[in-house]
């Protein structure tokens, strides 16, 4: 980590005590053992710090999307079991058993590429058995034919060089409370404990039995087995509009200054395609913020626009006019007083609720998204300030360190 202080320009703020007190809330509420999913860099908050943050504060494994970032992990002094929750080029047995790294395995013909190719490398490969109880996204489809799926994973489990040290599946619509979508998640659930019996009778042994992402997880803390998958309420987000939990605190702050303050006259218009004219004299403010942070072009303002950007500068709403630039958004400060350069900005952050200003959540509902997207797309040149009892204790400017 440089020792250089970060550039006052866009930057996100990351609460590690709000983390901490997410992560405390989700082992209270499960009881069991917590994986802490860090895949997409932590959610965007910044897998580097997080991980270890998280490992010191009890997290018992961790979950990613892919090699590179299990990798990742390990370079930064995670100890803790990590799994890869989706596919890995067989080519790279190799790397998984050196790091330690668990795979996994959805399919017979995966296992046996996975099988030869550690075969050839003289390595043993974990493993995970995915299975596909209504997701149809990836795993052993259970949900159209039992006994196929059955077999076959009985059949990968006798393949040498593979250890399968567990099992887990996935919930499609544990974030909606619809009667229907209910019913369907305890099916899921129901069809999972089904597989896992099954193959426990057959002779396969299942040290880590998990199935709870975020939703069900807290909605149905009875269904932890061995293990609990924790997402998006790490980072003190709700997974739906539909579904809330008390106690979580948001991580996340996206922060910015105001560059350049000017009048508007009416009749005058502002940034690309001239979408936004004064009807009346205006003050105006140009932040340093855009698409290229991660902040979303779908947020412009034009006259008219009820879903345009509302960030938030002295503790007053900001809206945003005109069209959200590359690098550059400009705000209406008419009603700010005294709003002059190198003013703070807050873009989104849990202190802009109180005041109508955006949150992660109401510029995924403006966006027509889902706030994962939102602090997922906040981009890597976006510094990632570390706070501790509301103080810096790590600065993470990507584009300093690589």
């Amino acid at each position: 980590m440089t020792n250089e202080l970060y550039e006052k320009h866009c930057w996100a703020l990351v609460d590690l005590d709000a983390m901490q007190s997410n992560l405390a809330l989700i082992q209270k509420t499960v009881g069991a053992p917590v994986c802490c999913v860090v895949k997409a860099d932590a959610y965007g908050h910044g897998a580097a710090v997080v991980g270890p943050w998280l490992e010191e504060n009890g997290a018992a494994a961790f979950a990613v999307s892919c090699l590179a970032e299990a990798r990742h992990l390990r370079r930064h002094g995670i100890s803790k079991p990590i799994l890869i929750l989706g596919y890995t080029d067989p080519l790279q047995v190799d790397q998984l058993a050196f790091n330690c790294i668990t795979q996994t395995v959805y399919s017979e013909e995966y296992a046996k590429a996975l099988s030869a190719a550690a075969q050839n490398a003289g390595v043993e490969v974990y493993c995970h058995f995915k299975v596909d109880t209504g997701m149809g996204r990836i795993g052993f489809s259970v949900r159209s034919d039992f006994e196929a799926a059955i077999a076959a994973m009985e059949r990968c489990a006798a393949l040498p060089k593979l250890h399968f040290s567990g099992i887990f599946q996935h919930f499609a619509v544990a974030d909606s409370t619809t009667p229907e979508n209910e019913a369907y998640t305890q099916a899921q659930h129901a069809l999972f404990e089904r597989t896992v019996q099954r193959l426990q009778a057959d002779g396969v042994a299942l040290h880590t039995i998990h199935c709870a992402n975020s939703a069900a997880q807290m909605r149905h803390p009875e269904w932890h087995h061995s293990l609990t998958r924790a997402g998006i309420i790490l980072y003190g987000l709700d997974p739906s509009p539909e579904v809330h939990f008390d106690g979580l605190r948001p991580t996340m702050t996206l922060k910015s200054v105001v560059e350049f303050v000017k009048d508007l006259l009416p009749g005058e218009s502002v940034s690309y395609g001239r979408t936004y004219t004064a009807n009346t004299p205006r003050k105006v403010a140009t932040v340093c913020v855009g698409y290229a942070d991660g902040y979303p072009r779908a947020l412009s303002g034009s006259n008219g626009n009820p879903n345009a950007g509302v960030m938030s500068i002295r503790g007053k709403p900001a809206p945003i006019i005109g069209r959200v630039c590359m690098d550059q958004t400009l705000v209406d400060v008419t009603d700010i007083p005294d709003v002059k350069m190198n003013d703070e900005v807050t873009v989104f952050g849990p202190e802009n609720a109180a005041i109508g200003a955006d949150t992660a959540d109401s510029i995924a509902a403006k966006t027509g998204t889902i706030n994962y997207e939102i602090i997922c797309g906040i981009s890597r040149r976006v510094p990632r300030v570390y706070l501790r009892d509301g103080a810096p204790v790590r600065i993470w400017n990507d584009l300093e360190e690589t």
